[in-house]
């Protein structure tokens, strides 16, 4: 009867497809392997291994450390993403209505039309200011029927305008903070995740007193999957804040500009 180990063992390209077949036992777990080949040229013994990867089931089968920290990280990235969509609407609302309303507000005659198109445009940062030093101005015109504007009652005005530009600015960096935070915070907590899940995954290799690759692998990919929802909660985070950013230091310049606009006008208008 013919030795078939020493059969194996005299023909390399048997031995790579036993070799195979053994291999396919070992990482069962991890992929379904494809196939083995020898390359008659260079005498080497290649093993290709295929299979998509399940992150559904690595997500499942991971500890509950890291389903508590995926799910705070999911409520980070819900949050965020509402706040991204939230902010954008009112960015655009304020940016288009605020361009109308500088239209209306240079093109009218007297402050009384401006202050009536002034409801139009609630969405517009300029028209709160607008408004606040228009009632202002009445003001301190009733207490003063000869129309003039004193350094103080000028500086009561220019009060009045900040109050107001402060408050549109407050308005505006709401919610700035939570996208910060989830951008500066979310990867730590991913990363606390996947150094849980590797902590894990080796206390389980020294219970098994096994190190090969079906043993350490899973448990490594369901801590990673920790620290890929980390990133992906705070990259869009991170862009979003600096990009609203800019969009508020605009925002700044237009209401500061406004107001030293509207000081001037009333200064020809009430001034002494």
């Amino acid at each position: 009867m013919p030795d078939i180990h020493s059969s194996a063992l005299n023909d390399p390209k048997k031995s790579c497809l036993n070799n195979h077949r053994l291999s396919t036992q070992l990482v069962k777990n991890i992929s379904d392997s494809e196939h083995g080949k020898f390359d008659n040229n260079q005498g080497v013994c290649y093993f290709s291994f295929g299979g998509n990867m399940n992150y559904l089931k690595l997500i499942l089968n991971a500890s509950w450390v890291v389903w508590l920290v995926m799910i705070v990280l999911l409520f980070f990235s819900v949050f965020s993403w509402a706040i991204i969509f939230f902010k954008r609407n009112t960015f655009k609302a304020a940016f288009s209505q605020s361009k109308k309303f500088l239209l209306i507000f240079r093109k009218s005659k007297n402050l009384y039309e401006v202050g009536e198109a002034a409801a139009k445009f609630k969405a517009s940062p300029l028209t709160s200011v607008f408004l606040s030093g228009y009632n202002e101005l009445s003001y301190l015109s009733k207490s003063n029927p000869k129309k003039s504007l004193t350094p103080a009652k000028l500086d009561n005005l220019n009060r009045a305008l900040t109050r107001a530009s402060n408050n549109e600015i407050s308005r505006l960096e709401k919610m700035m903070g939570f996208l910060a935070t989830t951008g500066s915070v979310t990867p730590f907590i991913g990363l606390f995740g996947t150094v849980w899940g590797i902590m894990d995954a080796f206390h389980k290799i020294g219970i098994a007193r096994s190190a090969s690759l079906a043993e350490v692998s899973p448990g490594i990919a369901e801590a990673l999957i920790a620290t890929a929802a980390g990133l992906f909660a705070a990259i869009p985070a991170v862009i979003a804040y600096n990009y609203f950013l800019n969009r508020i230091k605009e925002q700044i310049s237009d209401i500061e500009d406004f107001s030293l606009e509207f000081l001037n006008i009333a200064e020809r208008l009430y001034g002494s």
